[in-house]
Protein backbone atom coordinates (compact mmCIF):
# COMPACT_ATOMS: atom_id res chain seq x y z
CA UNK A 1 0.00 0.00 0.00
CA UNK A 2 1.55 3.53 -1.10
CA UNK A 3 0.69 6.16 1.36
CA UNK A 4 0.63 9.61 -0.78
CA UNK A 5 1.23 12.46 1.24
CA UNK A 6 0.36 16.17 0.76
CA UNK A 7 0.85 19.14 1.91
CA UNK A 8 -1.06 22.30 1.50
CA UNK A 9 0.83 26.17 1.64
CA UNK A 10 0.20 26.70 5.01
CA UNK A 11 1.39 23.10 6.21
CA UNK A 12 4.81 24.09 4.20
CA UNK A 13 4.69 27.59 5.12
CA UNK A 14 4.45 26.52 9.36
CA UNK A 15 7.08 23.89 8.50
CA UNK A 16 9.69 25.59 7.12
CA UNK A 17 8.64 28.77 9.05
CA UNK A 18 8.59 31.34 6.19
CA UNK A 19 5.33 32.54 4.37
CA UNK A 20 2.91 31.37 2.33
CA UNK A 21 4.20 34.19 -0.44
CA UNK A 22 7.15 32.67 -0.46
CA UNK A 23 6.66 29.51 -1.39
CA UNK A 24 4.48 31.16 -4.25
CA UNK A 25 7.20 32.86 -5.39
CA UNK A 26 9.49 29.68 -5.73
CA UNK A 27 6.64 28.59 -7.52
CA UNK A 28 6.72 31.62 -9.91
CA UNK A 29 9.93 30.80 -10.65
CA UNK A 30 9.63 27.19 -11.45
CA UNK A 31 11.56 25.71 -8.44
CA UNK A 32 8.22 24.29 -7.09
CA UNK A 33 5.01 23.05 -9.43
CA UNK A 34 2.15 21.62 -7.04
CA UNK A 35 -0.99 20.42 -8.33
CA UNK A 36 -4.23 21.86 -8.22
CA UNK A 37 -7.48 20.21 -6.49
CA UNK A 38 -10.45 20.41 -8.20
CA UNK A 39 -11.18 23.91 -6.23
CA UNK A 40 -8.25 25.12 -7.37
CA UNK A 41 -6.39 24.93 -4.03
CA UNK A 42 -2.80 23.70 -4.43
CA UNK A 43 -1.43 20.86 -3.24
CA UNK A 44 2.50 19.84 -2.35
CA UNK A 45 3.62 16.44 -2.90
CA UNK A 46 6.83 14.87 -0.84
CA UNK A 47 8.34 15.64 -3.74
CA UNK A 48 7.81 19.71 -3.90
CA UNK A 49 8.60 19.36 0.13
CA UNK A 50 12.12 18.04 -0.48
CA UNK A 51 12.80 20.53 -2.86
CA UNK A 52 11.37 23.20 -0.70
CA UNK A 53 14.07 21.52 1.72
CA UNK A 54 16.95 21.85 -0.96
CA UNK A 55 16.01 25.35 -1.55
CA UNK A 56 16.27 26.42 1.90
CA UNK A 57 19.54 24.50 2.32
CA UNK A 58 20.91 26.27 -1.06
CA UNK A 59 20.15 29.53 0.35
CA UNK A 60 21.97 28.91 3.75
CA UNK A 61 24.73 27.90 1.55
CA UNK A 62 24.60 31.60 -0.33
CA UNK A 63 23.46 29.82 -3.29
CA UNK A 64 21.38 31.75 -5.95
CA UNK A 65 18.01 30.72 -6.54
CA UNK A 66 19.29 30.31 -10.40
CA UNK A 67 22.14 27.97 -9.45
CA UNK A 68 19.62 25.55 -6.85
CA UNK A 69 16.92 25.63 -9.95
CA UNK A 70 19.26 24.82 -12.45
CA UNK A 71 20.69 22.16 -9.75
CA UNK A 72 16.90 20.60 -8.66
CA UNK A 73 16.32 20.52 -12.62
CA UNK A 74 19.13 18.74 -13.58
CA UNK A 75 17.82 15.74 -10.92
CA UNK A 76 14.73 15.88 -12.84
CA UNK A 77 17.29 15.48 -16.85
CA UNK A 78 19.14 12.99 -15.15
CA UNK A 79 17.88 10.26 -11.90
CA UNK A 80 21.20 9.00 -11.89
CA UNK A 81 21.87 12.26 -9.53
CA UNK A 82 25.28 12.12 -11.52
CA UNK A 83 25.07 15.35 -13.56
CA UNK A 84 23.67 17.19 -10.60
CA UNK A 85 26.19 16.29 -8.16
CA UNK A 86 29.08 17.51 -10.59
CA UNK A 87 27.16 20.49 -10.79
CA UNK A 88 26.79 20.61 -6.79
CA UNK A 89 29.72 20.17 -6.50
CA UNK A 90 31.08 22.93 -9.25
CA UNK A 91 28.80 25.42 -7.73
CA UNK A 92 30.22 24.22 -4.17
CA UNK A 93 33.62 24.98 -4.77
CA UNK A 94 33.19 28.39 -6.31
CA UNK A 95 31.17 28.85 -2.89
CA UNK A 96 33.78 27.89 -0.80
CA UNK A 97 36.02 30.04 -3.05
CA UNK A 98 33.50 33.26 -2.02
CA UNK A 99 33.05 32.32 0.86
CA UNK A 100 37.61 31.99 1.78
CA UNK A 101 37.54 35.42 0.30
CA UNK A 102 34.92 36.82 2.52
CA UNK A 103 36.94 35.00 5.57
CA UNK A 104 40.12 36.85 4.51
CA UNK A 105 38.23 40.79 3.98
CA UNK A 106 36.31 39.80 7.46
CA UNK A 107 39.84 39.32 9.19
CA UNK A 108 41.69 42.00 7.32
CA UNK A 109 38.76 44.38 8.67
CA UNK A 110 39.24 43.23 12.32
CA UNK A 111 43.08 43.81 12.16
CA UNK A 112 42.31 47.77 11.21
CA UNK A 113 39.79 48.08 13.58
CA UNK A 114 41.58 46.45 16.27
CA UNK A 115 44.68 48.92 15.08
CA UNK A 116 42.38 52.01 15.28
CA UNK A 117 41.31 50.78 18.97
CA UNK A 118 44.31 50.84 20.04
CA UNK A 119 45.09 54.10 18.81
CA UNK A 120 42.51 55.75 20.21
CA UNK A 121 43.13 53.80 23.34
CA UNK A 122 46.12 55.21 23.36
CA UNK A 123 45.62 58.73 22.88
CA UNK A 124 42.97 58.54 25.72
CA UNK A 125 45.56 57.57 28.23
CA UNK A 126 48.15 59.87 27.02
CA UNK A 127 45.43 62.84 27.53
CA UNK A 128 44.60 61.25 31.58
CA UNK A 129 48.26 62.73 31.98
Amino acid sequence: MVVVVNYSISDLAKEFNVSTRTIRYYEELGLLVPERTESGRRTYSKKEYTRLKLIFRGKRYGFHLDEIKEMIELFDKDRSGKVQLEKTIEFGKEKIKEVNERIEELLLLKEEMEELLNEFEKKLSNKGK
